[in-house]
């Protein structure tokens, strides 16, 4: 992360939060004849997620139902897929994307990549446990069985969700840099496992020093050397893990930017990111990809979509919109 930077999301708690009058505006707005889909819009999108959850369980109290199921019933297409997304706590989102990107036809090795790939090991500890009680199956081992070869091995080691923590040690940097260098070099089933276990179990801190030492050494950007050496989805993660560590709001810049421009608008990869980063680190990604395509997230937002799905991601985009 750049020095100084200040990491910001773009929901916030909303000041006089009273849950029974928002579960009141959303029964209205789901019960009537027509739903009423902007205040359906305003209400879950100016709330943070603990205060939605607070408004499901005044909306069950007051209405006998649950309100996740009343939006299933109620909406369609992507519009209903932002609105229910933000209902589910975050560990129990990120269990729910993992679940369909391997429980669906074939496997979304993508979902798969940007969610383990960016996760602190407290997210991860939260998420299989999420996705232990949501779905009765073992995350490690629905990995073990929809995918394979050392891409599986790295998003097995992921899962652990055992990086080291709070540690540098610049002594062994160049050691490990040097490990690095060499399974890049030598490509062997047994470099690819050193690669992956120095980039999914050191910590950050210590990843810093090596990526510089590695600069140092080989003459080359790490994700550069990764991009020449490896390719599929092994490569793809390699180089996600790589891209968090240095700077994750600008990871996410890049998934957004190549979901809306190289895939059609890929709109499963666009709703996940903006949910699952709303709290944590959206306005810095809006930030990073003005910064970087010249253009802002709403304005290719605006390109692409219509409607009230419009009108939900941009209100999910929104923070300060100081550049819309």
């Amino acid at each position: 992360m750049f020095c100084g930077d200040y990491i910001q999301g773009t929901i916030f708690p909303a000041p006089n939060f009273n849950p029974v009058l928002d579960a009141q505006v959303l029964g209205a707005a789901l019960q009537g004849f027509d739903c009423d889909k902007d205040a359906l819009i305003r209400t879950l999108t100016g709330r943070c997620n603990a205060q939605r959850q607070t408004i499901a369980e005044a909306y069950r109290g007051l209405y006998g139902q649950d309100l996740i199921e009343d939006l299933k019933e109620q909406l369609s297409h992507h519009f209903k897929e932002v609105m229910v997304g933000l209902m589910y706590p975050p560990p129990c989102y990120d269990a729910h994307e993992l679940w369909h990107a391997m429980k669906g036809a074939g496997t979304d090795e993508n979902c798969l990549i940007d969610i383990l790939a960016s996760r602190t090991n407290g997210e991860i500890f939260q998420m299989r446990e999420a996705y232990s009680l949501q779905y009765s199956s073992n995350l490690q081992e629905d990995i073990y069985s929809e995918t394979s070869g050392h891409f599986r091995d790295t998003l097995m080691n992921l899962a652990q969700g055992a990086r080291e923590e709070g540690y540098a040690d610049p002594a062994s940097a160049a050691r490990e840099a040097m490990v690095l260098w060499d399974a890049c070099q030598r490509r062997t089933g047994e470099h690819k496992t050193r690669l992956q276990v120095i980039l999914c179990n050191t910590s950050c801190q210590q990843l810093w020093l090596v990526f510089q030492e590695f600069q140092n050494i080989s003459g080359q950007d790490l994700v550069d050397a990764i991009n020449e050496c490896y390719d599929g989805y092994f490569q793809e993660l390699l180089a996600a893990i790589v891209l968090c560590v240095r700077d994750k709001p600008a990871y996410f810049a890049y998934r957004l930017h190549s979901a809306i421009h190289d895939f059609g608008f890929h709109n499963k990869t666009i709703i996940r990111i903006l949910i699952a980063r709303s709290e944590i680190d959206l306005l810095t990604i809006r930030k990073r990809y003005k910064e970087r395509y010249g253009k802002s997230l709403f304005h290719d937002i605006r390109n692409f979509a219509s409607g009230h799905y419009e009108k939900a991601l941009l209100a999910l985009c929104a923070g300060d919109a100081e550049d819309c």
